[in-house]
């Protein structure tokens, strides 16, 4: 079973800025408080820490100080945003989700298309001798700790039929199974996928 959890059901979980409060603000504030001059409103940006601070919207570690909780938190039509003819609300998740963010310091973050990825370190297993690349190490880990074993490997007849069914939506010719299934090298499999992509 799959279960979705928002910014709000992470509570232990530090929130960041892409994944957790940019999406809040593009959705219902950008509009007038991003970077387009021509709509902005108020002459405040929120997409720009700096600029956010310097108007007093955001006092970082002090969410009860920041102008941006007071104003989304306000039920004043006049001073209240997103405000009422947006017609758009925020709810009482995605309220916390920036009081939570204002009071752990209100960091941003460069978007994520900007962001070097990190390689994560490979987790511990108990029979690592089964991973052959850094993936299997993840499934291997999740597996081990659900108490389930991975599958047992399939034999080569089998794992020609797979590969051919996958590349080519075809099964494969009996002499490539031959062929496959003799072969010693240690490149074999990847000599057989070769071969159905020249052919597909």
């Amino acid at each position: 079973m799959l279960t979705c959890l928002s910014a709000a059901g992470r509570a232990d979980e530090p929130l960041q800025y892409n994944r957790d409060v940019r999406p809040i603000l593009a959705e219902n504030c950008f509009a007038c408080h991003g970077p387009d001059s021509a709509a902005r409103k108020a002459d405040l940006r929120l997409d720009q820490r700096e600029a956010a601070i310097e108007a007093g919207a955001l006092s970082p570690g002090k969410a009860d100080d920041s102008e941006l909780m007071h104003r989304i938190l306000s039920s004043d039509p006049e001073a209240m945003m997103p405000p009422p003819a947006t017609k758009k609300q925020l709810t009482a998740a995605q309220k916390e989700t920036l009081r939570r963010w204002i009071a752990d310091g209100a960091a941003y973050q460069p978007h994520w298309s900007l962001i070097a990825p990190v390689r994560p370190p490979l987790p511990a297993v108990k029979d690592a001798a089964w991973c052959r690349n850094p993936i299997d190490y993840f499934a291997l880990a999740k597996l081990e700790a659900a108490g389930l074993q991975p599958a047992p490997e399939a034999d080569r007849r089998t794992l020609a039929r797979r590969l051919s069914l996958d590349l080519t939506g075809l099964p494969p010719k009996p002499e490539l199974v031959e062929a496959f299934v003799n072969d010693p090298s240690p490149d074999a499999y990847e000599k057989l996928a070769d071969e159905l992509m020249s052919t597909a």
